[in-house]
């Protein structure tokens, strides 16, 4: 449970709405209090005001009583900004391409509200969580550690208890290195089952949303809102099947020995192959895989984006 003054996570909000035990104005009111005692900690690009937030919030309300299904009512959740919301600005971290978009992202629109937006590497391209002229984070372990990018602000805002969960989005680990550098979950789906539409593209055909959130069953929750076929995301499709039930054997990749880079730290290594252990002890079986087609892919991808950059800054200049 929460610490007083900080806010839950899903299942542990939805629990207290059903007993009575917490109530969503409180909660939402308490969580701005939270993010305000944070002060300026470059968590947030743009913070809605709590009198719209509360609007929303009656709004929800007044749906639920014409009978509507709300399946997410009371939660609140912060939106990286690369990721579009009707009227407020979407950035992808560079204020000179910020832009007022029209329409809502499908995949907010289907989580039924908007609770604020958090900082990223610049144009989701990085995975320090320190390319942003909004600020770089830190670990909620360490100021002097990195949060991890390039959904930074959206795993520190669920880390630090700020939202109950956040959405982020995930090409090259963009989503699960900040949920991995701050104690959370990092779920990224499989590509096309929660569309990207209204989402600032990195590489269109490998983007995902991802959701940030304290433990896989709150993710699963959010999951079950946001997934979906969507007409406007060419690329979107249903789930080919039921996923495999927890502890159900399963293969996981492991690069060839020689290509494991820790770059002298020992400790990394160390627990690199922990890890490796624990999953085998679950029932995982490693299988040695070739990390060259995915180094080359991710050049494809990033160098790219790199070259771009340049151009538009050479452009500007």
């Amino acid at each position: 449970m929460a610490d007083p003054g900080q806010t839950p996570g899903v299942g542990e909000l939805l629990a207290g709405y059903a007993a009575g035990t917490l109530r969503p104005e409180a909660v939402l009111r308490d969580a701005y209090a939270a993010i305000h005692r944070r002060g300026a900690d470059s968590v947030w690009i743009h913070l809605l005001l709590l009198d719209d937030a509360l609007g929303q919030l009656e709004a929800a309300d007044r749906h639920r009583l014409e009978g509507g299904v709300l399946p997410l009512l009371g939660v609140p959740f912060a939106i990286k900004d690369n990721i579009d919301v009707a009227g407020r600005p979407t950035t992808a971290g560079c204020p000179a391409f910020a832009y007022k978009p029209e329409t809502t992202a499908t995949v907010v629109r289907r989580l039924q509200a908007a609770g604020a937006k958090t900082n990223l590497d610049q144009f989701a391209t990085g995975l320090t969580g320190t390319r942003s002229p909004y600020g770089a984070l830190s670990s909620v372990f360490d100021p002097d550690y990195i949060a991890g990018g390039s959904s930074s602000g959206s795993a520190v805002a669920v880390a630090a208890r700020l939202v109950a969960f956040a959405l982020g989005t995930d090409t090259a680990g963009s989503g699960r290195v900040p949920a991995a550098f701050n104690g959370i979950v990092g779920v990224k789906p499989t590509r096309g089952l929660i569309s990207t539409a209204g989402v600032i593209p990195a590489c269109r055909s490998l983007d995902c949303v991802s959701i940030l959130a304290h433990t896989m069953e709150d993710a699963a929750r959010v999951f079950d809102v946001a997934r979906g076929p969507d007409p406007e995301d060419s690329y979107s499709r249903e789930a080919s099947g039921p996923p495999p039930a927890l502890g159900a054997a399963f293969r996981f990749g492991v690069p060839a020995q020689a290509q494991r880079e820790f770059f002298g730290d020992e400790a990394a290594a160390q627990l690199y192959a922990r890890a490796l252990d624990r999953l085998e002890s679950l029932g995982g079986r490693r299988v040695e895989i070739d990390l060259a087609p995915f180094r080359a892919a991710a050049d494809l991808l990033y160098e790219v984006n790199n070259l771009w950059l340049q151009a538009r800054q050479e452009a500007a200049s």
